[in-house]
């Protein structure tokens, strides 16, 4: 039996510097649920999280009793846009679309996924787990950096990352990214620690 740590097999991926960089982030496997509206009071969005983590949770012992290896449940990451991304604006996000979502080791398939959504779902009477789903999913080029403290503080920090991608000689393009390094339902929002990624495009 082995314990992956896939924190540290991604390690460029899941920690970032306080200056912004480029990377290259490939596909992989995730969970993911879709939603609409402000995260802040929506009830959609909650209810997405606390239907994730349960499925996140199964699919670790499913791996673990199918093939003896154990690996610590992935952060929290999100996909934020707007239908005019030219629009988008921490200010104002009731208008904001989204994807929760919480990455997954290589060794789960989209069939072993499946059975564990809809059982996970049926046991835990999860509120969202009926909306989730398998996908495969990779921000190519991207450029991401490092926030710390409250989400509601992230906009200087989104405001140099473009200005650094202006500056690099790329344009934005696809979903603005976050990664909560720190877990949003226990983490005091000093404390909270956020990858902020964007893909680029030359």
């Amino acid at each position: 039996m082995a314990t992956i740590e896939l924190k540290k097999v991604y390690r460029e991926h899941y920690s970032a510097p306080a200056d912004p960089e480029l990377v290259d982030v490939p596909s992989r496997p995730y969970l993911m649920i879709d939603g609409r509206g402000d995260p802040n009071t929506g009830r959609e969005y909650a209810d997405a999280v606390s239907s994730l983590y349960p499925l996140a949770y199964g699919l670790r012992k499913v791996i673990k009793d199918t093939t003896g290896d154990a690996y610590p449940v992935m952060p929290l990451e999100g996909l934020w846009w707007v239908d005019d991304m030219t629009r988008f604006t921490v200010e104002d996000k009731s208008d904001w679309q989204w994807t929760s979502m919480i990455l997954l080791p290589d060794a789960v398939t989209a069939d072993m996924a499946g059975e564990t959504i809809e059982s996970v779902t049926a046991t835990k009477k999860l509120p969202a787990g009926h909306l989730a789903r398998f996908e495969v999913y990779g921000d190519g080029k991207a450029a991401q950096v490092l926030h710390r403290g409250p989400y509601a503080d992230e906009a200087p920090t989104i405001a140099r990352l473009h200005d650094f991608i202006d500056e690099a000689g790329y344009r934005l393009t696809g979903k603005h990214h976050e990664i909560y390094l720190t877990d949003p339902r226990k983490s005091a929002p000093a404390n909270n620690r956020t990858i902020i990624r964007q893909p680029v495009a030359g």
